[in-house]
């Protein structure tokens, strides 16, 4: 046996069987590794590629049994026979072919057997067509030879496909070698059928060499071919990717060459209001300003921009536009975002700065300045002023009897009903509640008296027109400036002492000042006499009223709300003392109080809840204020970060450098900052920008009906969502039913107060939420 395989390696030319071995193992890689390449693709490009691997497959494995056959036989002798090999050249292609598309497209295991059974087929027919030629061909042992390499090498070529078809590369490996095997079965199986016939002969082994390079050719330009398509795939697939999310992003994208757009993501497309294709190829100065694009030019990498983009029909779009490039690449792109939504957010933030949500007057602050400005003009031209204050008679029985919504109703009609009464200088505006004042520029006596008659009539008339229900019904306190006063406060305070005295002579009606009004002046002094000592008198006291989270209703804070017990006027309003606790500065011994009372309280709490505590701006504005908030949390022992300062807005703008300073100091302690009656006093955003605030407290003239009014619940929406792009938490105040607390809650607004939640009451109401037993307090007293 051994001496035969001996004799048969002699027979052959050394160099060439080599190069037919190589050329079998090629073949059969590159024809592996294409059929994996067919298998990854669809639908016209898989047929090519399947096609590409017949041809580079069938190709090779016919030279590779061609050349082995050369090693042995002169290449003329072998030519002989040229339509047999041509024609055997053929047919190995097309079974290939059909072979390969078997094995991708036929299901697992019936697809490689019958790939194989093809392949094997014409390898068959190649080792033929290439042995027709040796001694003893045409004999039973050719024969049974040619079965036997036909039946191995479907098997081998079977197993090549299932294997080739694995995803593992040691799988793809299997499946070459096997494929290497069955493609070299053939000529070694025609040798030992041919057995002792052959002889030795001399070679010409130019031709076959020039097959061998051929097919070498073939094989390399078609692993390369296989390569470079992988390559575009992915880069194909990459910029899909790339082009998918460009589309997904909420911002505009256009990547431009230059100034030249080469392509534009479908929200910039959208955002203009045209197609991509119409943008694609035109100058990014057609859709942005010369001047904003030169800006982006000269301006330094990824810096944002603000500019107007030109929609389809020509209008100004804001935007916020940056550049940025593309790292090696001679392009860059531009990325738009839309700023309409936040402008309409600011300027909803701005009218909430200015106006009353509910009739859409101009607030106290508003009215303030305008009324300063009219006083200064008046005074240069020696002419008068009349301020009108006027509220609702009875109002807090319409409330009672028909409820808030019928209140607010009757609010927007004298809004509506007095409005047509005005000139175009003339000024109305909501104070608060109830309270509503009239600014008269350069008016005589007789004419504020006309334009108070006018009022009262244009009233009589819309009730006669509203038939049911309440009646509305309002008086008028009427002040001259500088008749009755020399500034804008003492005339809304005179005024207001003349509606005072209207409402004490019949209601209905109107009174100018007089000064025997100035007697409840004196009263008033008389209070603030009183409040001074309240302290030391014990006449004060602190309620609390808890804070909820919307999501969980869980109480997580408490609110501290001063109370007052006058020893002969009984309760006071802390509308009616607070103002003139500030006024008077007695407001910073009695907030040192109530900071001091209520640490003392919530640090007895088991459970650590939160505490809010008001501060005015007359204490925070006061020197070593931060320096008393470090010594009552030191003394009291409380955890600076269960205390909340509340802060208004009206307390930021009297000197906002001091203002932040005295705040950040307070908030390097730890403590927490919120901005109370958010939207009811100046620039809103401004100060959310520039102060260190934790939470933003709306107030409440926001949520009075905010589930059916539908600019007020605009207003709150941009709120909450101004609260969220801060990261600021909300609270609401004033939640007086579940429909309000509902839409809050579908809003995400975090936090919750009001009576529907829990009335102010002392401490001991709320010893569930504080862990502390009901009859503690009194016991330790």
């Amino acid at each position: 046996m051994l001496q035969t395989a001996h004799s048969l390696l002699a027979l052959h030319e050394g160099r060439l069987i080599g190069l037919s071995l190589l050329i079998g193992v090629l073949t059969a890689i590159t024809t592996i590794d294409l059929l994996h390449h067919a298998r990854a693709t669809s639908g016209g490009s898989r047929g090519i590629w399947i096609s590409a691997a017949a041809i580079a497959g069938g190709f090779g494995l016919w030279a590779n049994q061609f050349i082995a056959q050369a090693s042995i036989r002169p290449a003329a002798e072998m030519l002989r026979g040229s339509e047999t090999l041509l024609l055997s050249l053929v047919l190995v292609v097309l079974l290939a072919g059909a072979g390969l598309r078997a094995a991708v497209s036929t299901p697992r295991r019936v697809g490689p057997a019958l790939g194989g059974g093809l392949i094997g087929s014409g390898l068959a027919a190649v080792g033929a067509a290439v042995s027709a030629s040796l001694p003893g061909a045409g004999g039973p042992a050719w024969v049974a030879g040619l079965l036997l390499s036909g039946g191995a090498g479907m098997v081998l070529s079977g197993l090549a496909l299932g294997f080739s078809l694995r995803e593992s590369p040691a799988s793809r490996a299997a499946g070459a070698l096997f494929l290497s095997c069955a493609a070299m079965l053939p000529h070694a199986v025609g040798l030992v059928a041919a057995g002792g016939g052959l002889v030795p002969v001399a070679v010409d082994g130019e031709f076959a060499a020039s097959l061998g390079f051929a097919s070498l050719t073939l094989l390399v330009l078609a692993f390369l071919g296989q390569t470079l398509d992988v390559r575009a795939r992915r880069r194909r697939e990459s910029q899909d990717l790339m082009s998918s999310l460009a589309d997904a992003a909420v911002e505009g994208i256009a990547i431009c060459e230059g100034r030249r757009i080469v392509t534009v993501n479908t929200s910039l497309a959208e955002l203009i209001g045209r197609a991509p294709a119409a943008l694609t190829g035109r100058s990014v100065t057609e859709i942005l300003p010369e001047a904003a694009v030169a800006r982006l030019e000269a301006g330094p990498d990824g810096q944002a921009i603000e500019a107007e983009l030109v929609g389809a029909a020509g209008e100004a779009l804001p935007v916020d536009v940056i550049r940025r490039g593309l790292g090696s690449r001679p392009c860059h792109a531009i990325a738009v975002r839309d700023l309409r939504a936040r402008r309409q957010a600011e300027r909803d933030i701005q009218f909430l700065a200015h106006h009353d949500t509910l009739t859409g007057l101009p607030n106290r602050a508003t009215f303030r300045t305008r009324l300063d400005e009219e006083i200064a003009l008046a005074r240069a031209g020696g002419r008068l002023v009349a301020v009108l204050c006027l509220d609702l008679d009875r109002f807090k029985d319409v409330n009672d009897l028909y409820g808030h919504a019928m209140g607010d109703a009757l609010l927007q009609a004298l809004a509506r009903w007095v409005a047509p009464v005005l000139g175009p200088r003339q000024m109305m505006a909501r104070l608060g509640g109830d309270e509503f004042a009239i600014l008269l520029p350069d008016v005589e006596r007789d004419e504020a008296r006309r334009v108070a008659e006018e009022i009262l009539g244009v009233i009589r008339e819309g009730n006669l027109r509203a038939g049911s229900g309440p009646v509305l019904a309002t008086s008028i306190g009427i002040a001259l400036c500088p008749t009755d006063a020399e500034d804008g406060q003492t005339l809304l305070n005179h005024a207001d002492a003349a509606l005072y005295c209207a409402k004490n002579h019949g209601r209905g009606v109107h009174r100018f000042f007089e000064p025997i009004l100035a007697a409840q002046i004196r009263d008033r002094r008389s209070l603030e006499h009183d409040l001074r000592h309240a302290v030391e008198r014990n006449d004060l006291w602190v309620v609390y009223q808890p804070q909820m989270a919307i999501d969980t209703r869980v109480v997580v804070g408490f609110e501290a709300l001063l109370r007052w017990r006058h020893p002969e006027r009984g309760t006071v309003p802390p509308d009616l003392f607070i103002p003139i606790a500030e006024e008077t500065g007695s407001i910073l011994g009695i907030g040192e109080w109530v900071l001091r009372e209520t640490c003392r309280e919530a640090a007895s709490w088991a459970n650590p809840l939160r505490i809010a505590v008001n501060v005015s701006a007359v204490q925070l504005h006061a020197p070593g204020f931060a320096e008393l908030v470090h010594e009552v949390l030191f003394t009291t022992g409380l955890a600076p970060a269960r205390l909340e300062l509340e802060i208004t807005e009206t307390a930021l703008v009297r000197d906002p450098v001091r203002a932040l300073s005295t705040l950040r100091r307070i908030k390097a302690l730890g403590v927490r900052i919120a901005m109370d009656d958010f939207g009811t006093g100046y620039s809103s955003l401004s100060n959310l920008r520039a102060f260190p605030f934790d939470k933003i407290k709306i107030d409440r003239s926001f949520i009075r009906a905010i589930d059916v009014n539908r600019e007020t619940a605009a207003i709150m929406r941009a709120v909450l969502g101004l609260g969220r792009g801060l990261g600021l938490p909300v609270l609401a105040e004033g939640v007086e039913t579940s429909a309000e607390l509902a839409f809050l809650g579908a809003e995400h607004c975090h936090e919750a107060q009001g009576y529907l939640l829990g009335r102010p009451g002392p401490i001991t109401q709320f010893a569930d939420h504080t862990g502390e037993a009901p009859g503690e307090e009194a016991a330790a007293a």
